[in-house]
């Protein structure tokens, strides 16, 4: 027979949603009865994500700031026609360091298990079924197993990369990252080069592509990280990690979030960026908001204000995304970011932690179009509405 445990929440996956989660939780509440479940050895996966120190509220620092690797005061970017500096702080999160910290916190927390190398067979409105047969019942389920189950329709893009995390026989001479490179060859799509330089002997290169397709040729596209390191100044002395991903981008919807358990959360709930892929300030503002209230009242007052704000938001990146991919041409798409990254710092900030005013929309959008940008291709495609 069945082992029934009633726990106040059951945290279906160990990604970053259910660790920011967990964390914002017992950070409230340590006497919270949470079970996390995953079907790993261990949480976050292989990770690396990003985010603007504007994007972190002072309430959520207490639990944010553990799990940062390292932090720049800004950033560059660069474009054939366009290089600029951005003065705003940039922060970076480790899957290794996630899953450090979260498996830290609940083993000092009396009420809260990790449960890993578990298979979940069901989800229910207030269970979770594992491979074993074990039941587990709580007042709310937070389901959030990655983009493995994010529903599409109509056409979508893909934003898909190969990292590399290097080791170099001499220190490099940059200590800023670089967010965008896009002076490389503009093939399958927009390309362009990510660099996290995170101590002066180590670095993470990116080759990350906006595609109409998802596929990865692994092979090249290490050697063409490792060509541009050494064009770039850079002697590789090994290898450390690889990481690679391939990220739907919807174009014409995204899931609505629900308010009834299970919670469907983290990217397949939509908590995501559909424009940058980003998903950090999206999941954090979740966590926050649902750890505020007891499991059975998470759907009040703050969880409307959440979800109309994020709604209102996935509909204009939607927009983008079709503009984007439908009104140019691959090897153009490069010119809606070059010249996106001409706006004000705050509005590029808010762009990537999906928190645009009604102003920042417009601004976006008025102007001079971007370089490569088609009317008669976005009719032809029918990219906009």
């Amino acid at each position: 027979m069945a082992t029934e445990i009633r726990w106040d929440y059951i945290l279906v996956g160990g990604g970053l949603q259910n660790c920011l989660l967990a964390l914002a939780v017992l950070g409230r509440r340590p006497e919270t009865k949470l079970l996390m479940v995953e079907r790993g050895p261990a949480l976050g996966g292989n990770h690396i994500w990003c985010f603007h120190a504007g994007d972190v509220s002072p309430e959520a620092r207490g639990f944010v700031d553990p799990l940062v690797v390292r932090r720049w005061p800004g950033y560059d970017v660069f474009f054939p026609h366009r290089e600029r500096r951005l003065e705003e702080s940039y922060a970076a999160v480790t899957s290794g360091r996630l899953d450090q910290v979260v498996r830290a916190r609940i083993e000092a927390a009396p009420r809260a298990e990790l449960a890993t190398l578990a298979e979940v067979t069901a989800v229910g409105r207030d269970f979770v079924r594992l491979s074993d047969g074990r039941e587990h019942r709580a007042r709310l389920v937070v389901d959030a197993r990655g983009p493995e189950g994010l529903p599409l329709h109509g056409v979508v893009g893909y934003q898909k990369f190969l990292g590399l995390e290097l080791r170099l026989r001499r220190p490099a001479t940059r200590d800023c990252p670089v967010v965008m490179d896009a002076r490389v060859p503009q093939t399958d799509g927009f390309r362009f080069f990510y660099w996290l330089p995170f101590e002066p002997d180590r670095v993470l290169l990116e080759d990350t592509y906006f595609s109409d397709g998802p596929d990865l040729d692994l092979a090249k596209l290490r050697q063409g990280i490792l060509d541009y390191a050494r064009g770039a100044g850079l002697e590789v002395a090994e290898v450390e990690r690889e990481e690679t991903g391939v990220l739907p981008l919807p174009t014409r919807h995204v899931p609505v979030p629900r308010a009834e358990s299970p919670l469907i959360a983290g990217y397949q709930g939509g908590w995501f960026h559909p424009t940058t892929g980003y998903s950090f300030p999206m999941a954090l503002r979740l966590a926050e908001v649902v750890s505020r209230a007891p499991p059975d009242q998470v759907f009040g007052t703050d969880w409307e204000r959440l979800v109309a704000l994020h709604r209102a938001n996935l509909r204009y990146a939607l927009l983008l995304n079709r503009m984007l991919f439908g009104a140019f041409r691959p090897e153009d798409r490069y010119g809606a970011l070059e010249r996106f990254y001409g706006l004000p710092v705050p509005t590029i900030r808010r762009f990537y932690a999906l928190t645009l005013t009604r102003a920042d929309r417009v601004r976006i959008l008025c102007g001079r179009p971007p370089r490569g940008f088609s009317w008669r291709q976005a009719l032809v495609s029918k990219a906009l509405p």
